[in-house]
């Protein structure tokens, strides 16, 4: 009982990742849309899977509960290229769209290949990278696609596709020749080539679920696009980055010291909970908000100080949560130094928040 209720909040916990964003009805309306894709985030741990589409449980063979909080290398095997998969990885630190074909793996062993569109979601304010989609599309065996392609209907087909539920396999002659594929098997050193059918879908996906996060962030009013705008603001963060500073498990944040007023461009999961504040609640602040009425003005003119001489420095400080309870907070302040020991060329500070009891 315990286990499921834990799994349960897990799930809740993910699912957060979206509707902080987008709102309470996007994971409804994601439900809705015809595909196998999912969406992770960055800025979480690990970069986990935070939401996964019935279509993907269906070519896949994962339920959903099984891929949520997983990376999605998950889907890999002892025979995908290594070289297309660092070829996505590279796409990811580059915070940019890419597709590749890509052996991969269902849940019961079987291999399967598949068209791997990915894709950021850019915050169309400030540029940063809220989550990245991946849409998969099977790609058919030569042969197959030959015999698929002889109707006169060709072209329209291969958008009807696009809109059958991968639930129902045989509804179509695409599905039943991916069903005949699964039943027997794949050769991985058979490598395939993804159609332009197959790429236009990847786009047609992709585009119906990028309008979807579109329309249900303007409620939260954090409207997200799928290009990159000029930034404005607090600077984008490299994913490469958010998953190493997501490694840490410690309550901290990082600033930007050439910016205005210094704002926090980076906070931990851990500070999150320590505070009680969203992420997009403490982007873009001073680290002063923590402040309150009993907050000593005298230790906060002590770390402005330490600041200004780029000098690290420990101290004891009454902060304040999101509900207004305090917290004793021991606050480590220290600039961020290059190779050379230099603190000019980098314009992080980083903060340590420790709560210490009473």
């Amino acid at each position: 009982m315990e286990s499921s209720a834990a799994a349960a909040e897990e799930e809740r916990g993910f699912a957060a990742s979206l509707t902080a964003r987008y709102s309470e009805w996007v994971v409804e309306e994601l439900d809705e849309l015809r595909g196998s894709f999912l969406l992770t985030d960055p800025a979480m741990p690990g970069h986990p899977i935070v939401y996964a589409s019935r279509g993907l449980a269906s070519l896949t063979g994962y339920p959903r509960r099984d891929v949520l909080g997983r990376n999605a290398r998950l889907f890999q095997g002892a025979a995908t290229d290594r070289a297309a998969v660092a070829g996505v990885r590279e796409a990811v630190r580059g915070q940019r769209a890419h597709q590749v074909a890509i052996l991969n793996y269902r849940r019961d062993g079987s291999p399967h290949w598949v068209l791997l569109h990915i894709a950021p979601v850019f915050h169309a304010a400030d540029g940063r990278v809220l989550h990245f989609l991946a849409v998969q599309v099977p790609i058919a065996a030569a042969t197959a696609r030959r015999a698929a392609c002889l109707g006169p209907a060709v072209f329209a087909a291969c958008r009807e596709e696009a809109r059958v539920e991968e639930e129902l396999p045989c509804a179509t002659h695409w599905g039943e020749v991916f069903v005949d594929i699964d039943k027997r098997g794949l050769e991985a050193e058979e490598p395939r080539v993804a159609s332009g059918c197959d790429k236009e879908k990847a786009l047609s996906t992709a585009s119906s679920i990028f309008s979807a996060l579109n329309r249900y962030s303007k409620l939260t009013g954090l409207v997200v696009c799928g290009k990159r705008c000029d930034s404005v603001g607090i600077p984008a963060l490299s994913s490469s980055l958010n998953l190493s500073l997501g490694r840490i498990k410690q309550s901290f944040v990082l600033t930007d010291r050439h910016l205005p007023d210094m704002p926090i461009v980076y906070a931990s999961d851990a500070f999150i909970s320590l505070t009680g504040y969203s992420r997009e609640e403490i982007l873009g602040c001073n680290c002063r908000f923590l402040s309150g009425p009993d907050t000593s003005v005298d230790v906060l003119e002590e770390i402005s100080r330490h600041i200004c001489c780029e000098e690290a420095c420990t101290v004891r400080l009454l902060n304040y949560r999101k509900d207004g309870s305090t917290f004793r907070d021991l606050l480590q302040v220290s600039p961020i130094r290059n190779a050379s020991g230099k603190v000019g060329l980098h314009p992080f500070q980083v903060a340590f928040h420790v709560w210490v009891s009473p």
